[in-house]
């Protein structure tokens, strides 16, 4: 449903968000032109000329138009691409490189409905397979020496035991017809990393879920490096991370990289007793007195809490950061369970990713993290393990992403920027996001969790999310901004504008269960999807169209003592189709969720700063089919809108079930 150009959209835009929209028009950034004068006026002592050119009065789109910011993101970036490197070709059979035979395998995970086959997880090197690795290596090592050019993999099949680390002036390229299988076996990735841990490993830089930390390398690998590329010919050239093919066990109980998620039932895990996993109690994490020494007591007791065991690696590596343990400290790797990414740059400038697919990758399928100068361009990201997001800019500077195809087992596109006290890089800032096609995943385009340095000058436009598997495993959430008291940070100047979803959304609505805190008024006291004065229960893990999360999953953190900034959002001309499924026809289960920072969730010292409102959100020119979540809302039904600790939701020709609103949502707290 298009609006008549954009002018209602700027025009809201500019009433809800005050003056950010305008001042941010005429300043943003040295290259950008200030809007012409509309008074007439002249400066003092001057003759205005006399006028030539016929001037417009259709206003300029502020974002997408010809100095636009977002345009202007655009035209920086034409410089990242194949060109940018020297035509010398540096072929990996000239170095050794020898290609290998493949075989089938059969999932041994027999309950397809907890361990679903992942696309490419059928075939594996063939036992003896050569190891290519010391030769791709020799190649990049040749090629940066040599002042650049482009590493190139024939085509075939390759096996690679352990990470490729990329140099700078270095285009990694995989022909047509060309599959790297890398090494399943966890003990490859902290053979010969950078730093010796002991029976940790030699091990990387990394970041896992936004805390810093050595660990694993990643599968392609680099930092600190300047013009970096991994490219290939389209779908056939393929890297494929093979998380879900076992290294150790027989059956059910076979181990893989997936079975580190700890989910119980999911890849080989049985439970936490019996199978290790970054959810069971790890002995190698030591006290945090013993590794902070001089930890407060007030803080070693947050950090200890048993609703969030410490013990956990998952917890353990958070706990590190928040108690200021220096990053050479925080040893992981061998004898512990946090998943490398599959592609992860660190601290690089003028990064390019493309034409390539992904395929069975341990964790987030693509992790820049302080980068400069990203695009990720035409790459089928296609993995749909635990926590296999598909693209993950962490605190990156200037980036596009754009004709992107994600089926993913996490989050399509997840924009994030540090978390706990490691948001020493800063706001993840000035990101395009443009043409992209969402099959599956939990949120199409996300803002957070992991946000602690902020989000801002995020701009999207012409996003497909087809939810093509919505009748076995839907899309939960189509344009998603998710933090809590601990992850804090801000989200400002975010614009989306033209999704479409023809199959809209999951038609159930989930929260987050046991993840909630005892006592808040953010509970199930009440059914999902309803707000009321005293309970309240957000549809906020799946369901939604658009969900503001300022709440998720509280209880997993220890430390809650920085309430999340949501300003200036603007989203325009989101369209919704109905599907039919079990019996019930929908588009989703609540158009908008809003769920504002939770002030019972505090728990640092006196005095509590304040939990401000989401403010200064405008959804315009849009039609978001229709809910399950019919109302009238009241303390035993949900309604279609589902808003806590809201300051001005403004909707402008927008269709709900049919019927259109141009109203304002608020819920003062």
């Amino acid at each position: 449903m298009r609006s008549p150009g954009r002018r209602a959209f700027i025009a809201l835009a500019g009433a809800s968000a005050g003056a950010t929209l305008l001042s941010a028009c005429g300043g943003g950034g040295s290259n950008s032109t200030p809007f012409p004068s509309t008074s007439g006026s002249t400066p003092s002592g001057t003759t205005a000329p006399p006028s030539t050119t016929p001037v417009s009065s259709e206003p300029v789109d502020p974002i997408w138009g010809p100095t636009g910011l977002g345009t202007q993101i655009i035209e920086s970036l034409k410089g990242i691409n194949q060109s940018m490197f020297p035509s010398h070709d540096f072929l990996v059979t000239d170095y050794g490189a020898q290609p290998c035979s493949t075989v089938v395998v059969t999932s041994p995970y027999t309950d397809p409905s907890k361990s679903p086959l992942s696309v490419g997880a059928d075939t594996t090197h063939a036992p003896g397979s050569f190891d290519s690795r010391p030769a791709f290596l020799a190649a990049i090592a040749a090629c940066n020496t040599a002042g650049g050019g482009r590493v190139v993999v024939p085509p075939g099949t390759w096996y690679c035991a352990g990470p490729i680390v990329l140099k700078s002036n270095v285009n990694f390229h995989l022909s047509q017809n060309c599959t790297i299988y890398f090494s399943p076996d966890p003990a490859d990735y902290a053979k010969d990393g950078p730093i010796n841990c002991g029976t940790n490993g030699q091990l990387f830089y990394g970041r896992w879920q936004a805390n810093d930390c050595l660990n694993f390398g990643s599968p392609i690998y680099a930092r600190n490096e300047k013009n970096i590329a991994v490219t290939g010919e389209g779908d056939t050239s393929i890297f494929n991370g093979q998380a879900m093919t076992p290294f150790a066990g027989t059956g059910n109980t076979s181990t893989c990289w997936w079975t580190f998620k700890g989910t119980s039932g999911a890849y080989g895990f049985v439970s936490a007793a019996a199978t290790p996993s970054q959810a069971s109690t790890n002995a190698s994490n030591v006290d945090l007195k013993t590794a902070a020494p001089g930890i407060s007591d007030a803080l070693y007791t947050l950090l200890t809490n048993p609703v969030t065991p410490w013990q956990q690696d998952q917890n353990y590596l958070p706990a590190l950061s928040e108690a200021g343990v220096p990053i050479e400290q925080r040893i992981f790797g061998k004898g512990h369970y946090l998943r490398p990414c599959m592609v992860e740059f660190l601290g690089c400038t003028n990064v390019l990713m493309e034409g390539y697919q992904t395929q069975n990758t341990p964790f987030w399928q693509h992790h820049p993290t302080d980068c400069t100068n990203v695009v990720i361009r035409k790459v089928t990201v296609n993995s749909i393990g635990p926590n296999n997001d598909g693209f993950d800019p962490d605190a990156c500077d200037n980036v596009l992403c754009e004709d992107v195809v994600f089926n993913t087992g996490d989050d399509c596109i997840a924009i994030k920027s540090g978390k706990n006290l490691d948001n020493e890089y800063g706001p993840a800032k000035d990101h395009v996001i443009q043409n992209c096609t969402m099959n599956s995943g939990h949120g199409g385009i996300t803002l957070g969790s992991e946000m602690g340095g902020g989000v801002e000058k995020i701009y999207c436009r012409n996003l497909a999310m087809l939810n093509q598997f919505w009748a076995t495993n839907s899309l939960n959430i189509a344009i998603r901004i998710k933090t809590n008291m601990n992850r804090g940070g801000f989200v400002k100047d975010f614009y989306v504008d033209g999704v479409t979803l023809p199959n809209g959304v999951s038609l159930t609505g989930a929260g987050y269960g046991s993840s909630m805190l005892p006592g808040s008024p953010i509970n199930s006291n009440v059914p999902i999807g309803v707000s009321t004065a005293a309970n309240s229960n957000p549809s906020a893990s799946q369901g939604g169209i658009i969900t503001f999360d300022c709440d998720y999953q509280p209880s997993k953190d220890a430390i809650r003592t920085r309430p999340a900034l949501l300003q200036n959002i603007n989203i325009s001309n989101v369209v919704a189709k109905n599907v039919t499924l079990g019996g019930s026809t929908g588009s989703c289960f609540q158009a908008i969720v809003a769920q504002g920072p939770v002030a019972f969730d505090y728990n640092g010292p006196a005095p509590a700063p304040a939990a401000p409102a989401i403010e200064g959100v405008s959804i315009v020119n849009c039609d978001f089919g229709s809910p399950m979540a019919t109302g009238p809302a009241s303390a035993t039904v949900p309604g279609p809108i589902y808003a806590y600790n809201v300051h001005d939701i403004t909707l402008t020709n927008t269709l709900i079930a049919g019927q259109t609103y141009n109203t304002v949502v608020t819920d003062p707290r």
